[in-house]
């Protein structure tokens, strides 16, 4: 199990490592690598790979979102089948089942702030189990699943010269 944990650290940190790199940071053959990756798949550990964006470098415009969801559950609807008829809209990149003072958290994006509000105000809103949306507009992102957007340049040191 501690080669699985291993294998899933060094996936999150770079997906993109070929097989034989991987085994030689396990220190396991390149078959091994493969066979606890289709066992992480197999089991649903694994759902995907992605490619962390920083949509400010790009030109297309992108817009993100943080909405808070507070819902009223009766005896027939729990959070399973609300979360099931907000999590299929692709506008929605994640949700969350939350403690705190709201019950979802909503990841939402677009193109514009407009495309977000209406896709909150006509989509989620309307559903008859949310009580209240509060949405927070991503200004700046300055760190995404564990990359940081800065310039790369880590040297804080002062420059002395003689």
């Amino acid at each position: 199990m501690e080669a699985k944990r291993e294998l899933l650290d060094l996936l999150l940190s770079d997906a993109r490592q070929s097989t034989e790199d991987i085994a030689r940071q396990l220190g396991v053959d390149a078959a091994t690598v493969e066979k606890l990756v289709d066992e992480l798949e197999s089991e649903g550990a694994v759902r995907g790979y992605q490619a962390v964006v920083d949509w400010d470098s790009v030109d297309e415009e992108h817009v993100r979102a943080e909405v808070e969801l507070n819902v009223e559950l009766d005896r027939e609807t729990g959070y399973e089948e609300i979360a099931r008829r907000i999590a299929k809209f692709p506008e929605v990149s994640s949700l969350r089942l939350i403690s705190g003072s709201y019950d979802f958290a909503v990841d939402v994006e677009g193109e514009s702030m407009h495309d977000v509000s209406n896709f909150v105000s006509e989509q989620i809103a309307p559903i008859p189990e949310v009580t209240q949306t509060v949405t927070h507009f991503v200004m700046t992102t300055y760190k995404e699943r564990g990359v940081y957007f800065g310039d790369g340049d880590d040297d804080d040191r002062l420059a002395v010269s003689p």
